[in-house]
């Protein structure tokens, strides 16, 4: 029996993954795919008139399976990855994409929908129904539904390829992180790395049955070293390597895969009638159009760049003591660190033990109680897909059931870099029950050692804020149709509850929650968090310009409106996007888009200005929190209802002005950032 098949009969139908073996998902999506084939056929031969109710809504809670299983397949791809896996997700995909156009290519289903669509005015619908249906109706329209047949099997082409190339880049920037390791056998070069780092490192080397010390391209790894250690030929050496991803002329490059994905975009767009991959997308988002993103980042751009300019002149003459005549690459982390330290007193190496991993999950689980009303009870009889996964049931203080919560945190073989929230089951209503979401997020924190716990930096405790922001909004999310659920909102809304949640680590209140020494159990000194404070701005400009870069190179790949076939050479034409945010020298042997698995194979593509976006509601919104005291139950209470409750139900904006009372200001941004004059 496979068990991808069968009903899940676990604690709050929680996907069994003790019981799932890789045989299992091939046949349980060619099952699952027929299933949800035959519910589309339900709704296409109903000869009742169409509905809102046996069209739109069937169209929604239909696939319910292949959801399911989609989820719990790529989060392991993502998560827990093998060879096999990656073999499985080459294969599945192009069946996934086929049968999403088989969908959005369905004539008969089309023209039911479009028959409701068409009576939209007559219809007495909810604000809720109305966006399902709005959303419904452009997801045939922006899909190729009305094209000519021979368009529609050029689009369906398209949609195949462009799912196997962005598996395959993601598959190659996995494959180049954990091919390289910097072994080291002489303790010297190690100078200037701190205790906890060299241990791991030689935890890594023992795991390696290797002598000495292993660094890696991880990141707990490879941060540790580049903002600490003396060795400046090593740190270059690392950071080539880190930059070169992809980038070598080997089975694992990513050079030619960008290249087609950025034509296929292309291609796609024109043949829906858009004039860019970045005019398709932001159609659908709060900036609406590339000019208004290109806009929104050179204003920001202004205000940034002689900040940016005055801070790297201000950290070059620093690094000139030491007889460095051009800062590199390489020299950027180190120098801040010290830099940092000599103007705040500030050592990040000071702040880890009062930031122990267990200590900084039971704060955000106390400010969430506090803010949100929710308790978290950490449980065994959930199953899990590693044993590292901490599994929780989060409920109300009365005791009724709101989410199943997973957290995995440290850094793994199978397992991409960075940082991410995602969900195992969306949540939905229907015949009056509130079916609740199963969330989880994936985090690569420093691990424990045989002589510490995990103490993490202050930037991952920001993290694990950052993802935890995201979990809240799928674990409140209180809609009636699974697509509107949760995190499902326009891409520049989404990183608003994240963003949001990171303030909360900059604010005594907070910190004296959960900031404890882990072996004195002393809370962390009030100047430690003056200085946190006060050196929160701490070469913003930089920071600022850096973010802005990347935005503007997802611009330029995808709004540029210039035929990507003429584009020949991946790093010449990203040089061309950084001219104005650059201030390090290029390092030639590198390339940055070769491993942008955001806008490559995450869904960021013409969406990475969306982080600076969401940064302008996220001031605005702790402001208005600042101004009432930042555990408000009353403003607290009107986020949730107004924001992380709603999902995707209405526009951002009216969800904003809702909570806010006003549209947002920019102005509180750049007071934060110290960019306001």
């Amino acid at each position: 029996m496979n068990p991808l098949l069968q009903p899940f009969n676990t604690p709050h139908t929680t996907a069994p993954f003790s019981k799932i073996n890789n045989e299992h998902f091939k046949p349980a999506f060619k099952e699952a795919i027929a299933k949800a084939k035959v519910e589309i056929d339900t709704i296409t031969e109903n000869e009742e008139k169409p509905s809102f109710q046996n069209t739109i809504e069937k169209l929604d809670f239909s696939g319910y399976t292949l959801d399911r299983l989609s989820s719990v397949f790529f989060n392991l791809n993502s998560a827990e990855t093998n060879d096999e896996i990656q073999k499985i997700a080459q294969e599945i995909s192009p069946w996934l994409s086929e049968f999403s156009n088989d969908v959005s290519l369905n004539e008969k289903l089309f023209k039911r929908v479009k028959s409701v669509y068409d009576t939209r005015k007559i219809l007495d619908l909810t604000v809720e129904q109305a966006t399902l249906l709005d959303k419904k109706y452009k997801s045939f329209t922006r899909n190729g539904a009305n094209l000519n047949e021979a368009d529609k099997k050029t689009l369906r082409e398209i949609d195949k390829q462009l799912s196997t190339r962005s598996l395959q880049f993601g598959e190659n920037v996995l494959a180049e992180t954990n091919d390289y390791q910097l072994h080291i056998t002489d303790e010297h070069q190690l100078n200037g790395l701190p205790e906890g780092a060299k241990e791991a490192a030689k935890m890594i080397a023992k795991e390696k049955d290797l002598e000495g010390w292993v660094i890696t391209l991880d990141y707990p790894s490879y941060i540790p070293f580049m903002t600490y250690a003396d060795d400046r030929s090593l740190r270059e050496k690392l950071a080539k390597a880190f930059g070169a991803r992809a980038f070598q002329d080997n089975k694992n490059d990513n050079q030619q895969i960008v290249l087609n994905i950025v034509k296929l975009r292309h291609q796609r767009a024109n043949l829906l009638g858009y004039k860019t991959h970045a005019h398709f997308v932001l159609e659908e988002r709060m900036a609406e159009t590339p000019e208004k993103v290109l806009s929104f980042s050179n204003e920001l751009l202004a205000k940034a760049k002689p900040a940016a300019q005055r801070e790297f002149q201000q950290l070059s003459d620093f690094a000139k003591k030491d007889g460095i005549d051009q800062l590199q690459k390489w020299d950027g982390a180190y120098y801040s660190e010290k830099l940092k330290k000599e103007l705040f007193d500030l050592d990040q190496e000071a702040l880890k033990p009062y930031f122990k991993l267990e200590s900084v999950i039971e704060g955000v689980f106390l400010i969430a109680h506090k803010l949100f009303g929710l308790q978290f009870n950490e449980v065994n009889t959930i199953d899990k897909y590693h044993e590292e996964v901490k599994t929780y049931e989060v409920t109300t203080i009365a005791g009724d059931f709101i989410s199943v919560f997973y957290a995995d945190f440290f850094p793994r073989k199978g397992k991409r870099n960075g940082a991410w929230m995602t969900s195992y089951k969306n949540q939905w209503k229907t015949a009056g029950e509130n079916s609740r979401p199963h969330v989880s997020i994936v985090c690569n924190f420093t691990k424990p050692t045989d002589t510490k716990p995990s103490l993490l930096t202050f930037n991952e405790v920001t993290t694990l804020f950052h993802e935890f922001g995201h979990a809240l909004h799928g674990m409140l999310a209180n809609t009636t149709y699974p697509s509107l659920s949760g995190t499902s909102v326009y891409w520049d809304f989404v990183e608003l509850p994240s963003q949001l949640l990171e303030n909360w680590c900059y604010e005594k209140e907070a910190l004296d929650l959960f900031a404890k020494h882990y072996e004195t159990n002393e809370p962390i000194p009030m100047e430690m968090v003056q200085k946190i404070k006060d050196s929160s701005n701490f070469l913003e400009g930089m920071q600022t310009l850096r973010q802005l870069s990347f935005g503007l190179l997802d611009m330029q790949w995808h709004g540029a409106g210039k035929s990507p076939e003429k584009i020949k050479n991946v790093k010449e034409y990203e040089l061309k996007a950084f001219a104005d945010t650059q201030l390090y020298p290029d390092v030639a042997e590198n390339c940055m888009s070769t491993a942008f698995s955001h806008i490559f194979q995450g869904g960021y593509s013409s969406g990475y200005y969306s982080y600076k976006w969401a940064e302008v509601l996220d001031a605005d919104a702790f402001e208005y929190f600042k101004e009432n005291g930042i555990f408000n139950k009353e403003i607290a209470e009107k986020f949730a209802e107004n924001v992380l409750s709603k999902g995707g139900t209405d526009k951002p904006m009216d969800l904003y002005k809702r909570f806010r009372g006003a549209a947002p200001s920019s102005d509180a941004l750049l007071k934060r950032a110290g960019l306001l004059n």
